[in-house]
């Protein structure tokens, strides 16, 4: 065996663009199903404005009717401090991520608040989760580059993972929130991160057409960077408004894991379950994305 990887079930990333609001049960019959599956890591909620996301306005009453984690990782994604106060006294929640963009633009863009700002929200988030037994994830937006011109390279991550990793910040994700990153520009970035800070706690989100071999490229290249933890979404659901193609979505985890399986790697979900999970995905995405 080449050993485990981590894999994050995303369904609060396909989720939360839909026009029409899936139900509070719906929701949560769908995860317990992801669960019985054997899906042990699910980014499933987020606490922000229900003006912004109205799809996640119920996200307290979603992981009130989900069974105890037991061990299993159950993230809400966090902007702000308010957005955390809501989390430390939701049940059932393990981890909170936090989107924290290497653009200036972006940053201003999705969270309302500079770059400059935002470090020392972190450093307040991170005390804040430790004192309720939460784990801090952030995922570094605009990790492989962005659109808007603003200065970016692999060397600039590699410093803004070393200083989160000097804050105490343990699980950060590199996210190609512009979803054009190829797998030679992802091995880039992954294997700088790794070479400085090491990959324990170093994670990849991508984003891909829904082109298998394309995939399974991006695949290769983060597993050849050394990093074992992967994110995606049933269905490849979960769109990438920056990249300017409708196809661009979510790694989809009915191609990844199989993959993964086939290489030797241990995921701890049943396979064999993932055409029927995906059609369910593919019909929630029909029923409500409108």
């Amino acid at each position: 065996m080449e050993g485990r990887v981590t894999y994050v079930e995303c369904p609060r990333d396909a989720w939360q663009g839909f026009a029409r609001t899936i139900p509070t049960e719906e929701k949560a019959a769908f995860l317990r199903r992801l669960l019985e599956a054997g899906f042990d890591h699910l980014d499933l909620a987020s606490f922000v404005s229900p003006k912004w996301v109205p799809q996640m306005a119920d996200s307290e009453e979603v992981l009130r009717l989900l069974p105890p984690p037991g061990g299993r990782d159950y993230l809400a994604i966090v902007a702000n401090e308010r957005g955390m106060g809501r989390a430390l006294v939701a049940r059932n929640l393990t981890s909170v991520g936090y989107p924290f963009s290497i653009s200036e633009t972006f940053q201003r863009k999705n969270t309302r608040r500079s770059v400059a700002d935002s470090w020392s929200l972190v450093e307040r988030m991170l005390e804040l989760a430790r004192s309720d037994g939460l784990e801090l994830v952030i995922y570094v937006s605009m990790g492989y580059g962005n659109p808007y011109g603003d200065p970016w390279s692999p060397d600039q991550v590699v410093d803004f993972v070393g200083r989160l990793r000097e804050l105490g910040v343990r699980r950060i994700a590199i996210a190609d929130t512009y979803g054009v990153a190829g797998p030679e520009r992802v091995h880039e970035v992954l294997a700088a991160v790794a070479a400085a800070h090491g990959t324990v706690g170093l994670g990849a989100h991508l984003h891909s057409r829904p082109d298998p071999d394309e995939v399974r490229a991006k695949v290769d290249a983060v597993l050849d960077a050394g990093v074992r933890w992967l994110e995606g979404a049933l269905g490849g659901i979960g769109g990438c408004p920056f990249a300017g193609d409708e196809l661009v979505g979510n790694l989809p985890t009915e191609v990844v894991l199989p993959y993964l399986a086939g290489l030797g790697f241990e995921v701890g979900v049943d396979v064999g379950t993932l055409d029927r999970l995906s059609a369910e995905a593919n019909r929630l995405r029909v029923q409500y994305a409108g």
